[in-house]
């Protein structure tokens, strides 16, 4: 917490002297949207580089000045929190002045600015996100204030938790651990008691595009457990993206990449070449719209395609192909077809890229 605190005075010591010198004072940002700022590294995903391009927010000018006095409001806010050891969660700080702030996004994106900016991790910051992922499965664990949690495959759920780095005596007998992209696969593979049939494993599921907790969540049991993981998606751009934010990172958080990424993540399913092999009726398929074009091109464009020549040619089917389907497409063939022959076909004969 001394070094949250000292990072914090050393950016307010930087405002006084430009006042001291009847300059306007100027917060650097490095620029989180910038491509050129980001390298590709097979070990660790998507990497922010040492020297990256940076933006300016001036003090005495109309269009940043607002960012630049929101900046400071919450540096002081978790000035305040790491100093009294309280946390707050994203939520929590704009509600604490919706009119001030506008909206979530706003206080989201200066979060993670002040967090790059500082070279500091969010959690450190004092900051929560607000979790939205779930677990079940062959798990248990103690969460930090005592808690003890099993997430042994039953119908009910346990939310991902709050505090990640928190948590402790991590025990599981999985032998292997399944992403699902989307909420209502998860539970059907909870209801069709898929954790236990196979073999045992550990089921995750962020509910779309993951929030933080969820990825570090996934990294913790990657480094505890060592056991392959998979991730179900849907054949679209989509899931796609998804899947690449788990197992390269993202572009805006690729600051604390080596907490969140896990490149040993396998691509299962549902795979463009599946649909044919299967013999899905074009009739349950889905047509792109503009939008899935452009997405598909953007993700061919990136780094960690070219080392990837399997997914490569998976893209290449979707984009010839200009359909996409969701995972339960599966279920035209039999309503349990899912949990009783894909997932097992594929997990004992190797239909992973």
């Amino acid at each position: 917490s001394s070094e949250v605190l000292e990072a914090i005075e050393n950016v307010i010591q930087g405002v006084f002297e430009s006042l001291a010198q009847k300059k306007a004072p100027v917060l650097t940002v490095v620029n989180r949207s910038d491509w050129r700022n980001i390298e590709f590294k097979d070990s660790v995903g998507l990497q922010m580089i040492p020297r990256c391009t940076t933006k300016r927010i001036r003090s005495d000018c109309p269009r940043s000045a607002p960012k630049f006095a929101l900046i400071l409001k919450i540096l002081s806010m978790i000035y305040k929190m790491v100093q009294s050891n309280t946390y707050a969660t994203k939520r929590d700080i704009y509600y604490s002045d919706t009119q001030l702030f506008g909206s979530q996004s706003v206080v989201d994106n200066i979060i993670n600015d002040i967090s790059c900016m500082l070279k500091i991790p969010r959690r450190s910051l004092h900051i929560l996100s607000s979790t939205k992922g779930f677990v079940a499965g062959n798990l248990s664990y103690t969460e930090e204030d005592g808690t003890k949690v099993n997430c042994t495959c039953g119908a009910t759920v346990v939310t991902v938790p709050s505090n990640v780095q928190g948590i402790r005596n991590l025990i599981s007998h999985a032998k292997f651990m399944l992403i699902v992209e989307k909420d209502a696969t998860f539970q059907r593979l909870l209801d069709d008691d898929f954790c236990n049939k196979l073999s045992p494993c550990i089921m995750i599921t962020g509910r779309g595009v993951p929030d933080l907790n969820t990825r570090l969540l996934v990294r913790k049991l990657w480094d505890t457990f060592q056991i392959p993981i998979f991730t179900l998606m849907d054949a679209d751009p989509h899931g796609v993206e998804i899947m690449c934010i788990y197992k390269y990172g993202s572009l805006s958080m690729s600051f604390e990449a080596h907490h969140l990424t896990v490149p040993s993540i396998k691509w299962l399913g549902l795979l463009p070449s599946d649909l044919k092999r299967l013999n899905i009726r074009k009739d349950a398929l889905i047509p792109f719209t503009k939008q899935d074009q452009n997405k598909l091109a953007s993700i061919q464009k990136r780094p960690y395609i070219a080392c990837q020549p399997l997914w490569k040619k998976e893209l290449e089917i979707m984009a010839a192909s200009k359909l996409k389907a969701e995972i339960q497409v599966l279920t035209s063939l039999s309503s349990d077809y899912l949990s009783r022959v894909y997932l097992p076909n594929k997990l004992q004969f190797g239909g992973w890229l």
